[in-house]
């Protein structure tokens, strides 16, 4: 139900949602499996970056709906809805979505850290169209990636918009042609690979945490995720290859 493929050198870890006869919905079995994904890519100090997507023409149709029916939903203890939204990986976690990404399937791009969608994807929160309530974070999350009143309009009206309408408010980083997000994905992994892992990982902490700062707070809080960083030995390594004019040799410390 979740695959997973190293890709990269061996540097990214390629997750596909593999439940093409549910249009890749989530049950609590594929929402435990997923969390256990994650938490071997966060364990895992070779893997640099990871991209997620689904098998077949749809991304994700967010929860299963007959597995809901029977009290099954796609949920795990730990990291919450679909095994990431309420806990996402340290490292960083990229959306390549073909097809639509509606309901748990747009919340599931939110849980992300960046999105590449295709040029006929749709994307929304439906749920109070059909008299629900989008609970796996596009309420809180989506106010805070785009125009407030157009996040407000997704939420109360339930109508979905094409991702070339996100690609311009910036919530999708790349717009590509139908059958290209995987391999666009993959390119923007390539360059975070070629960041210092240790920086990635700080930097990705300290955006992730800046939402919840005031600004006076925020200088000595970042230090906090920072601070590793400036012990690192991969800092004096990327400011000698910088001078020597080389590639860096990460170490990951």
């Amino acid at each position: 139900m979740i695959l997973t493929e190293r890709r990269l050198d061996g540097q990214a870890l390629l997750i596909t949602i593999n439940r093409e006869h549910r249009r890749n919905a989530f049950d609590g079995a594929t929402a435990r499996a997923l969390e256990a994904v994650i938490d071997e890519y966060d364990a895992d100090d070779s893997l640099r970056v990871a991209v997620i997507t689904g098998a077949g023409p749809t991304f994700s149709a967010g929860q299963d709906l007959k597995a809901a029916a029977v009290g099954d939903m796609g949920a795990s203890e730990r990291r919450g809805g679909f095994g990431v939204m309420g806990q996402p990986p340290a490292k960083p976690l990229i959306a390549a979505v073909e097809g639509d990404a509606l309901a748990g399937g747009m919340e599931l791009c939110l849980a992300c850290d960046l999105v590449v969608a295709t040029e006929a994807t749709r994307m929304g929160i439906p749920e109070a169209a059909k008299a629900l309530v989008a609970i796996g974070g596009g309420l809180f999350r989506l106010p805070r990636k785009i125009p407030f009143n157009v996040a407000m309009e997704l939420a109360l009206t339930g109508k979905p918009m094409p991702a070339s309408e996100f690609h311009r408010m910036g919530l999708v980083n790349r717009l590509v042609p139908v059958g290209q997000a995987v391999e666009a994905a993959l390119e923007l992994a390539a360059d975070i690979v070629a960041a210092g892992p240790v920086a990635v990982r700080a930097s990705k902490a300290i955006v992730r945490h800046s939402f919840e700062w005031a600004d006076e707070d925020a200088w000595h809080k970042q230090m906090e995720f920072a601070q590793a960083v400036l012990d690192s030995e991969d800092k004096n390594e990327g400011i000698s290859a910088f001078i020597e004019k080389r590639a860096p040799q990460w170490k990951g410390r």
